[in-house]
């Protein structure tokens, strides 16, 4: 199989001077791409050139939805013009999302226009039922990570019909902790201090437990760092979080072993072996943070 490189045939739509300067984007999401990526490459119907471009249109449509998705939730970026903040991030997301139309109608995929398009309009009805939930703070911690790891697999999972039949189960069921992998850490690194934390995991948790002031200066977004961190202890939220990022690894481990096809488990373990890599650096810096 070629290498995977569609975190670098992404960087001439991503890499843009005026964003990074006055925005921080989410992360690409890699992890669920190249499972996507690989899956793609042995099916029939996708050659290497077409699974390079449908997981490259499905990572900037995705990257689209989560720049949208942070535009209120932090208060203060690098510059400290929020306005101005606000304004690229609505920009930058419909720019990214925007590519997936004329790459696919460049490429003649005019079909996967339809099957993206309605992936999407199903990933904004789910949004809204989830800020709905979060309006009404009718869930707990762990039903909301379940439920955002549902949204984060919405638009990866219709490519299932293109995926080999007798490898459809295994995907799905990969596709499953792949997204609660790169979720989690998502909100290891979002649960860092209460500003970003808003109506994430950690703050669903502290929640749950938390005294009637407590609340109070969670709503106000008046708790200090410190105050912050102590809260966070106490409730063990990195503690849980960190747990299901080594649960969601072994998952994918006892997965492999019932993969008959050597090169397809050699090529999901070196996938596996990356994000754990990656965990180390980016998980544990932002559990230290």
């Amino acid at each position: 199989m070629k290498p995977y490189r569609i975190h670098q045939l992404a960087k001439p739509y991503t890499d843009y001077d005026m964003i990074q300067r006055h925005t921080e984007l989410p992360p690409f999401s890699d992890g669920r791409g190249h499972l996507l990526y690989i899956f793609l490459s042995r099916g029939r119907s996708a050659g290497f050139q077409d699974s390079e471009l449908l997981t490259l249109v499905t990572g900037l449509v995705q990257l689209g939805l989560d720049t949208h998705e942070g535009i209120d939730r932090y208060h203060e970026e690098p510059g400290g013009d929020i306005m101005r903040t606000r304004q690229l991030k609505v920009l930058a997301g419909d720019y990214f999302s925007s590519w997936f139309y004329r790459l696919l109608a460049k490429h003649d995929q005019i079909a996967m226009v339809g099957i993206l398009s309605a992936a999407i309009a199903d990933f904004n009805v789910m949004k809204a039922n989830l800020y709905g939930r979060m309006r009404e703070q009718s869930f707990t911690a762990e039903q909301y990570l379940k439920y955002t790891v549902q949204l984060n697999m919405r638009l990866f999972l219709s490519f299932t019909p293109m995926i080999e039949d007798s490898l459809r189960e295994v995907w799905e069921k990969l596709l499953v902790e792949f997204s609660q992998y790169e979720t989690v850490v998502q909100e290891l690194r979002r649960g860092v201090d209460p500003a970003s934390a808003l109506e994430g995991y950690t703050y669903w948790k502290v929640l749950e437990s938390a005294t009637e002031e407590e609340e109070l200066l969670l709503s106000q977004q008046a708790l200090d760092l410190k105050d912050w961190k102590k809260l966070k202890l106490r409730c063990k939220c990195d503690t849980l979080l960190t747990d299901k990022l080594h649960a969601s690894a072994e998952s994918v481990q006892v997965l492999l072993q019932g993969i008959k096809d050597e090169e397809l488990t050699g090529e999901l373990r070196a996938l596996l072996d990356r994000l754990l890599e990656q965990m180390k650096i980016s998980g544990q810096a932002a559990v230290e943070g």
